[in-house]
């Protein structure tokens, strides 16, 4: 089949988890056959990991995917594919986030997803009509260990193979490692070269926690997104030099710090490319050079404090105490 072999990454579980996934968020989603179609395409080129989320209306469409492939005879089952996925923050409180996780197996037609991961540390009134547009009024109190508890309990009955967290600042999972009995497996964060995340990176580190980067690549031509990535001068010159292209060291950058990219290209050819990483290897002075691209957030949020412009960062709400 030609298709590249991606590493896997140990997590605290004791399972083994791709290093490079692919992302499954997209605007203006297609159908889900249109969409099975895509994630095949990757399977042939290599991935064997899908970052999904409820909120991301993709689930149905891996399931789907999943059985095409194993049909293709470009797996052999389903343990062969490792899946992610996030309740959303409608139902970030104890006693919903076990039956999110059961309608998300029933939508991806498996028994268990390898991570399930909470989405934001932020809880959103249960009966939105529109999950993504609320006010200040639908934010409500956060409870970070009851919520915890019942990500534990995923783990428990078998329906999740590892549990982590997104979007946590330190000061955040610093108060959930004090209550969990199960620590986070997988910490998913913005991380690319310029949002490096030393500091919760190096934290994430002591604890054992494994750091997994979306917006691996500054989400370039994303609404919210921009070239700080891909037009980085730094990043160009390495790139040139090692003929490779900008995307290729960036996740092959991140694929250096010890973490995990996700990476979303539905494109056939960049597929190929985006994994194409594990032949080649940044020197450390490629590394230095990398360490002084501009660090600048790309999600500030902007998005959303339109909707709620009472925080004036979006740290403000997901790692404040709101």
């Amino acid at each position: 089949m030609g298709e590249k072999k991606v590493p896997d990454v140990l997590l605290n579980t004791g399972h083994k988890m791709p290093v490079l996934g692919m992302g499954t968020s997209v605007e203006n989603r297609p159908s889900n056959e249109t969409l099975a179609s895509i994630f095949v395409d990757a399977i042939e080129a290599g991935y064997r990991h899908f970052d999904s989320a409820a909120v991301y209306g993709t689930e149905e469409a891996i399931g789907l995917a999943v059985k095409k492939a194993i049909d293709k005879g470009l797996i052999k089952s389903r343990d062969d594919i490792f899946i992610t996925s996030k309740p959303w923050n409608t139902h970030a409180h104890h006693d919903l986030i076990v039956p999110a996780l059961k309608a998300s197996l029933k939508k991806l037609g498996t028994e268990y997803v390898d991570l399930y991961l909470i989405h934001w540390p932020v809880r959103l009134r249960h009966d939105l009509e529109n999950p993504v547009v609320f006010s200040k009024e639908d934010i409500l109190p956060f409870d970070i260990e009851g919520t915890w508890k019942a990500m534990e309990e995923c783990y428990k009955l078998g329906l999740a193979k590892s549990i982590g967290i997104c979007n946590y600042g330190i000061k955040k999972l610093t108060k959930l490692l004090e209550i969990a009995t199960i620590p986070p497996a997988v910490h998913q964060v913005e991380m690319n070269p310029s949002w490096q995340q030393w500091k919760l990176r190096e934290f994430c580190k002591e604890k054992g926690i494994h750091v997994s980067a979306w917006s691996a690549l500054g989400a370039y031509n994303i609404f919210w997104g921009s070239g700080a990535v891909m037009e980085n001068p730094i990043l160009k010159d390495i790139a040139a030099a090692k003929g490779k292209n900008v995307a290729q060291v960036a996740l092959r950058w991140t694929y250096q710090q010890g973490s995990s990219a996700m990476v979303k290209s539905f494109n056939k050819e960049r597929m190929k490319q985006n994994i194409d990483i594990f032949d080649f290897e940044l020197s450390e002075e490629d590394l230095e050079k990398i360490k002084h691209v501009p660090q600048r957030r790309q999600y500030t949020g902007d998005m959303w404090l339109s909707q709620h412009g009472s925080y004036n960062t979006l740290e403000e709400l997901w790692d404040g105490d709101v």
